[in-house]
């Protein structure tokens, strides 16, 4: 390689040249669509699977299994299926007429192709266009000049082969846990350069302004020069550097040191670009843009990751590029959509997993400001070295200058080939760090560990050693585990750790896909792939909110409003570059919407801003609101923050009023009587409209009645979900406000009381005592769940919880329709309506025979809604209370799963996963409604049949 170090002001001469020569620019031409969602028609013949044997059609760029050709495999099918089974190997024939218009006859003209799967043979009017590619997720290019026709028809034949020839190609694609297809899956296009071209450039900027570019040119046949502008993102110029190169040179390196440069991060992520001209070839200036930004990477050995000089830590995921109809190839808004996913759950890093991302994600991520481990394919095995070197290559040339791009991965979980990592600095003008993602300890290079899958104390254990820290794989999101769960203590424990880089969850999405094979029902292969935070639609699951809570930069601690709130709030900025001054804030007293409502959620009485103080990243301050003085009369307090750009961080909700006061105009107390009456077995309790039956000899409720509606069979409680209870005494006595009936047990349930109000509103004061640590605790009773229709409630929502995942549910009124989602396989419907749910201080049930209602003025109440199970196998995990609906104390916290292993101890994953201490008495009381309370004089606007025979 022949080039030119020498570095010179832009000198007037070569100046007046290129201000001269008119200027162009790489001319390109689409031989495919550009995305899922602009295809064009290619001829195709698939050889084997469906609608194989004949030339008909297929739309390009796609796999082809979503067309409808060929057969599926998911990549451990070599594993499910043992020694025996072998992937189907079909191939598909390309061809596909184009023009090569007539105006590039003089320049360079090169056929690009994104991506195919996997080897890939081209010819062009019958011709190798040159070597067939073997690798799946690598741009490649031929130089077709001397192959093509300008300005007539030109036949491009391209033959796909599904399984490569070269096993270490196989090994490291396709013997993975993913979906493996098949197929020319990302765009096709031919590109025009002039014979004296770049070729490309390689960007190094440095966080201090320094900046240095290497310029790569091709065909020059005479001395030239090459000039460089860069502009900063409103446009101006802040520097011009150039240098002549001599005839036969194919390199020139060029510097320059800009002042005051903004730097490039995920908090603050500022681009310029770079206008680089090559002049004095011929009658036109050739010019290429790259866009970039200043920053610098740094590992600084035992005690972190740094950038521009402060350390940082990655709140991130996995992310595969896929979509359920399209699988592969996806088009601009699926990418866009991602980036903003990511920033919504504010996380600000994410891992290409397990190859590189289309460039266009890569773009998103330099504007959106996003960390990105940016990886080699090799799941568990890796590429030969003879075949992984030209990918690294295609890898590192094509995302080099992406100031997102923090870190090369070399493969995953063993699929390393140590002898490629050179290659990455090789190619990498600006040296970045190569880290290898392993699953086993006693892997880390470059002074990071990336060990997967620890439990919180051996995470603890590493943290402590004297090593950096960062799991490329962590809290493995199967079913409705790990991502949120457990994260709170897992993330506390990183925050606090100097030796954390932080870490990337598995997985962003389920990788479900459409069966084009089985009616287009959604396939996640059984267990394998149902493990994303979101479905495969992009469904969020409970986890989603969660993290965005957890990964608040700006970190609310209170959880709720002491006596004396005097509207000052602690905040810790958890931003690595921005002051919380730089954010804004909004509040709101809010009244929550009625039982009786139409509508869910809250009205917004009255609203402010506050003014966001000066805490510098890492400190803690005091926010102060500015509240009316009678707050205290609005049920709730409501605050915004906003990022510097106006987007929201969180909202956090705080309950002004006690449940006492939340409950006042529901449970309603009148003038009327209550009354009693008895049988052999049973008291009868009535007030209102509604009567209750209580059995003598059990303690449980038998059933009730209400003169409105038909009899719900909600009945057999309280049980309690814990210990032991039998009836010991029961008596009935008058109060001043009901009858009551009250029963005495032996064992750990103490006494049960209830007592009806003239309103019908029946009260159940029980008691219990228990000693020891339990996954939940309190008392349940039978309801069909198949009569149920939907629920309405004032607590945590709209997502379930669990011990160790209560963030992201803020307290308002939700509602949600029955569904039987388990979570992560199809048919999804989120949120999920089985489950528990916190802090509830009412709840309705509405039922094909009738309504009823749940209250409590106690706080701490968990509702849990009938059978569900979090993490499916032999032994679904965790147990479930007996009865169909529960009101408890506490809740079990839930373990992870991984394929066919679930962990069931949860206690491994931190505090917050422990089981729940009982020492002593509890006590509660619960108030209950059967019916559909009266709240109208108006008559019914129909007549009402005698008898209703429905039913």
């Amino acid at each position: 390689m022949k080039f030119s170090r020498l570095v010179l002001p832009v000198m007037l001469l070569f100046a007046s040249q290129a201000i001269a020569q008119q200027t162009t620019v790489k001319e390109f031409q689409y031989l495919s669509g550009k995305g899922s969602d602009n295809t064009v028609a290619w001829d195709f013949y698939c050889t084997g699977g469906r609608n194989s044997g004949y030339w008909t059609k297929i739309q390009v760029p796609s796999c082809w299994e979503q067309q409808g050709f060929g057969s599926y495999n998911y990549g451990r099918d070599y594993k499910t299926n043992g020694k025996n089974a072998r992937f189907h190997d079909e191939k598909g024939m390309y061809k596909h007429s184009f023009t090569v218009p007539a105006s590039w006859k003089n320049k360079d003209v090169f056929i690009v192709f994104e991506g195919s799967m996997t080897d890939t043979e081209v010819k062009i009017n019958g011709k190798q266009a040159g070597d067939t590619h073997q690798g799946s997720f690598y741009r490649f290019k031929y130089n077709i000049t001397d192959k093509i026709k300008f300005g007539a028809a030109n036949q491009l034949e391209a033959t796909v082969s599904k399984m490569s020839a070269d096993m270490s190609v196989n090994n490291a694609e396709r013997l993975a846990d993913y979906w493996v297809f098949g197929g020319i899956y990302r765009p096709v296009y031919l590109e025009a350069v002039p014979k004296a071209h770049i070729d490309y450039t390689a960007i190094d900027a440095k966080a201090d302004g320094s900046f240095a570019m290497q310029v790569f040119v091709k065909g020059l046949q005479q001395n030239a020069m090459v000039s460089a502008d860069i502009i900063d993102s409103k446009g101006k110029k802040v520097a011009s550097v150039g240098s002549s190169v001599k005839k036969g040179d194919s390199l020139v390196e060029l510097s320059a040191k800009i002042a005051n440069v903004l730097q490039w991060t995920s908090e603050t992520p500022n681009l310029y670009k770079v206008n680089v001209t090559l002049s004095g070839t011929g009658k036109d200036a050739y010019r290429v843009t790259e866009k970039f930004g200043f920053r610098t990477i740094e590992i600084r050995r035992g005690m972190g990751v740094y950038l521009n000089g402060v350390q940082i830590k990655m709140k991130g995921t996995n992310r595969h590029c896929f979509w359920p109809e399209t699988a592969r190839t996806l088009n601009d808004s699926i990418q866009m959509m991602d980036a903003k996913l990511l920033k919504e759950m504010n996380m600000n890093a994410v891992r290409c997993s397990h190859y590189p991302p289309d460039k266009r994600f890569l773009e998103l991520c330099d504007s959106m400001g996003l960390y990105v481990l940016d990886e080699l394919a090799g799941w568990q095995k890796w590429y030969s070295t003879k075949a992984g070197k030209p990918l690294v290559k295609e890898m590192v040339i094509r995302d080099l200058n992406h100031p997102s791009i923090i870190f090369w991965d070399n493969g995953n979980e063993g699929g390393t080939n140590k002898e490629l990592d050179q290659e990455f600095t090789r190619w990498d003008f600006s040296k970045r760090p190569v880290i290898h993602p392993h699953h086993r300890p006693g892997n880390e290079f470059n002074g990071i560990d990336c060990n997967h899958y620890e439990d919180y104390y051996s995470t603890k254990k590493i943290l402590n050693d004297s090593l950096i820290y960062m799991p490329t794989e962590f809290l493995h999101a199967q079913d409705d585990g790990g991502a949120g769960a457990a994260m709170n203590d897992f993330w506390e424990l990183h925050w606090h750790a100097q030796r954390s880089a932080g870490g990337f969850i598995w997985a962003m999405v389920d990788e479900g896909i459409v069966r084009t094979d089985f009616n287009n029902v959604i396939d996640a292969n059984g267990l394998n792939a149902n493990d994303g935070i979101m479905g495969p639609h992009r469904e969020k699951e409970g986890s989603f909110y969660a993290l965005r809570e957890i990964f608040s930069p700006v970190k609310i601690s209170l959880k709720e409003l002491p006596a004396s709130f005097n509207g000052g709030i602690e905040v810790e900025n958890r931003f690595h570059f921005t002051n919380i001054n730089q954010c804004s804030f909004q509040w709101a007293l809010v009244n929550y919407y009625k039982p009786q409502d139409d509508f869910t959620g809250y009205h917004i009485l009255q609203k402010g801003n506050a003014a966001a103080p000066s805490i510098a990243p890492g400190a803690t301050g005091n926010l102060q609101l500015t509240l009316p003085a009678d707050y205290r009369k609005y049920d709730a307090l409501v605050l915004v923050a906003l990022d510097p750009f106006g987007k929201e961080v969180y909202k956090w909700t705080w309950k002004v009023k006690s449940n006492a006061d939340l409950l006042e105009g529901i449970l309603v107390t009148n003038n009327n009587s209550a009354s009693v009456s008895e049988t052999d077995s049973t008291y009868i309790l009535t007030g209102g409209e509604i009567s209750v039956i209580l059995n003598k000899k059990t303690g449980l409720l038998q059933g009730t009645k209400n003169v409105t509606n038909d009899n719900l069979s909600f009945a057999k409680g309280p049980v309690l979900v814990q210990g032991t209870a039998a009836v010991t005494g029961v008596k009935q006595y008058k109060e001043a406000d009901g009858e009551v009936v009250e029963f005495t047990y032996s064992g750990d349930m103490k006494t049960a009381r209830w007592k009806m109000a003239g309103s019908g509103w029946v009260s159940l004061e029980y008691e219990y005592a228990l000693n020891g640590s339990y996954p939940f605790a309190g008392v349940t009773f039978s309801y069909p769940e198949n009569f149920i229709l939907s629920a309405k409630w004032l607590g945590k929502g709209p997502y379930r919880v669990w011990k160790n995942r209560l963030q992201g549910t803020p307290v308002n009124v939700w509602a949600n329709l029955y569904n039987n989602t388990h979570t992560g396989y199809s048919p999804l419907v989120y949120p999920e309506f089985k489950g528990y749910y916190g802090d509830i201080t009412w709840m309705e049930f509405s039922t094909v025979e009738g309504k009823f209602y749940v209250a409590s003025k106690d706080t701490g109440l968990y509702v849990r809604l009938f059978d569900f199970y979090a993490l499916s196998g032999a032994n679904p995990h965790p147990a479930l209370p007996a009865g169909d609906i529960s009101f408890l104390d506490c809740i079990p916290p839930i373990g992870t799963k991984l394929a066919l292993n679930i962990s069931a101890n949860t206690k491994q994953l931190g505090p917050q996963s422990e089981l729940t201490p009982v020492n002593g008495p509890v006590k509660r009381t619960l108030y209950f409604y059967f019916g559909l309370p009266k709240t109208s004089d108006s008559k019914e606007q129909y007549s009402r049949p005698a008898v209703d025979n429905v039913f």
